[in-house]
């Protein structure tokens, strides 16, 4: 591939605007400075510095972030920042975008990615993605409020029957669950339709992969390797 267009695909702007990196000195393939802008290179393993800093080529990318509250999941905000203003030039230009949402005052673990294939895949409502939340509620959670989550309850102005997985209590007042949808507002509505109000809620965990396991401090992203995407990936098979 030629070296400005591997710039160009991994979001350093437009042809023009890489072609002037390159001829001015600014850019080096795999330890060497190339100037020429007709200069190939093979994208296998390929690292490259841009103003000395070091990129390995990217061909998709997939982002864990661990989002704090008072981040939108949206480039058009009105009240709160935008969890894409926490993201460099670079891969704003690569157009990525979350996979799923979380509200606003809702922390934890979310996805962004530049691979339409991966976010249609995760987003579909028939993948059942398993998602867990921790929530502190209210009021204590009795065994009662377990059970009707377990067996399911009915969501206004959706249809079918929404019910949780591997619902465990950690303290009376903190709760685990797995969802399997992803409607509006799901687990505080699940939460409300069993006699309680989910106060603080984070989600730690997009199928088999953790946030724990990621080491993300709040608002620090990381890229995820080949396993760790496939992780993500991991649906219920019933």
């Amino acid at each position: 591939m030629l070296a400005e267009k591997i710039l160009q695909t991994q979001g350093f702007g437009s042809k023009k605007f890489c072609q002037q990196l390159i001829k001015e000195g600014h850019v080096s393939f795999n330890g060497e400075i190339c100037t020429q802008l007709k200069t190939q290179f093979s994208t296998e393993q390929l690292k490259f510095t841009v103003y000395g800093e070091e990129f390995e080529y990217q061909e998709k990318v997939y982002i864990a972030l661990n989002k704090s509250a008072g981040f939108e999941c949206s480039h058009q905000t009105t009240h709160h920042h935008s969890v894409f203003s926490l993201f460099p030039e670079y891969l704003l230009n690569r157009g990525i975008q979350c996979v799923g949402r979380l509200d606003q005052d809702t922390t934890g673990l979310i996805l962004l990615t530049d691979d339409g294939q991966f976010l249609q895949a995760s987003t579909h409502p028939k993948k059942h993605v398993p998602k867990r939340y921790r929530m502190h509620t209210t009021d204590r959670v009795s065994d009662e409020q377990i059970n009707q989550l377990t067996l399911g309850v009915e969501l206004r102005n959706e249809q079918g029957i929404f019910a949780a997985t591997d619902v465990r209590c950690l303290t009376p007042n903190i709760l685990e669950m797995t969802i399997h949808q992803g409607v509006y507002h799901q687990v505080k509505r699940m939460l409300a339709a069993v006699g309680n109000k989910v106060e603080q809620l984070e989600r730690i965990s997009i199928g088999q992969l953790q946030l724990q396991d990621l080491d993300l401090d709040e608002n620090e992203w990381r890229y995820l390797n080949a396993a760790q995407v496939e992780a993500a990936k991991m649906r219920d098979e019933t």
